[in-house]
């Protein structure tokens, strides 16, 4: 990808290059362009200047001298279309769009270890008043340094800022209920089709399903990995009833790893809900017509980016006040046709004697 031409036809230049030119850091021009007030007038002149005189983004400049704000966001978030990442996009999407701010979207890839510290860096290039972190994966530490407020949407604190505020799904009790509905339905265990562990959501749910297993003294069966796939449940499904364990209640870690475990089940000649129940995870639109409908959580994508927009608004106008207090969503567990009681476990056959013997 080549970079556009400046104004004497050279490659375009970039806040390095401002930085140089004016004779401060790369983070001063950063300030600078973000209309940030702890600049004096003398540094943010020189700033300005070398900008114009390179051709560096000289809307963004004066619009962030002017109102001291770009009145934008930026977003962070895995390049991917699997529902839940891209349904909390949709979500932030909308949420931004009301308060008034423009957004601005950078996409990471998976694996890449400086995925997240360069869409930051390119933001800031770009002229923005906060950013959204939706990074579903776990890449390791990732410390921010910047001065804009940080929303970070489903992750632990691996992703750390000055002025960071957090909100999120609290998937470990939405799968603690997930599994509690089948031990009240008189399961004496649970099976659980697992995400990949490298996404903080699928460890979350592996940990709330084993938190629900322990607290009812319940034998905990070794999880079985997909890929977030129905080809991978459907997978997992073939190895369960490979294995010859007596399964009755599987708690998948989302719908469509559960549409295809069903599938195996059902050409196993294993009926559900009647044999074994099945639990989803985020109650995708098509949950409600398979066959059976299916049971499973719903993720409230909207109300969580709705309550971490309106924190991170708050941060960015009112930033010497005490950040907004977080709340928590309910857990919504949709009951459909896919889980029942246990059936009865099989009489043992009477072994009985021939006459004579």
């Amino acid at each position: 990808m080549t970079r556009q031409a400046g104004r004497d036809g050279s490659a375009a230049p970039r806040s390095v290059d401002v930085a140089h030119l004016a004779g401060v850091s790369q983070k001063t021009v950063s300030r600078v362009l973000n209309g940030e007030r702890y600049v004096s007038a003398e540094v943010r002149r020189r700033v300005l200047e070398a900008a114009e005189e390179l051709g560096y983004r000289l809307n963004n400049a004066a619009r962030a001298l002017a109102s001291g704000r770009t009145r934008a966001i930026g977003v962070v978030t895995l390049g991917t279309a699997l529902y839940g990442p891209a349904s909390l996009l949709m979500g932030v999407e909308r949420a931004v769009r009301d308060t008034g701010y423009a957004l601005r979207v950078v996409n990471t890839l998976e694996g890449d270890l400086s995925g997240v510290a360069g869409a930051v860096d390119s933001l800031l290039e770009q002229g923005v008043d906060g950013i959204v972190i939706s990074e579903p994966i776990d890449e390791g530490a990732v410390s921010l340094d910047v001065d804009v407020p940080i929303l970070v949407l489903g992750a632990p604190v691996a992703f750390a800022g000055p002025r960071a505020v957090t909100a999120g799904i609290d998937a470990e009790l939405m799968a603690r209920v997930a599994t509690e509905h089948l031990l009240d339905l008189g399961h004496t265990t649970v099976h659980h089709l697992a995400g990949p562990q490298r996404w903080f959501s699928a460890a979350d749910r592996l940990a709330g399903w084993r938190a629900a297993l322990a607290a009812r003294g319940s034998t905990e069966p070794a999880a079985v990995e997909g890929d977030w796939s129905a080809a991978s449940g459907y997978a997992a499904g073939r190895e369960l009833v490979a294995s010859g364990e007596r399964v009755t209640a599987v708690f998948a870690a989302n719908d469509d790893m559960a549409i295809g475990l069903i599938r195996a089940l059902t050409e196993a000649g294993l009926r559900v809900p009647d044999d074994v129940s099945v639990v989803g995870f985020d109650d995708v639109p098509v949950a409600a017509y398979v066959t059976p409908p299916l049971t499973t959580v719903r993720q409230p994508f909207d109300a969580v980016a709705q309550e971490g927009l309106k924190r991170l608004v708050h941060a960015i106008e009112n930033p010497d006040e005490d950040p907004l207090p977080p709340s928590d969503p309910p857990v919504d567990l949709v009951v459909r046709s896919s889980t029942a009681a246990p059936p009865p476990r099989p009489t043992p056959k009477r072994r009985t004697t021939s006459p004579g013997a």
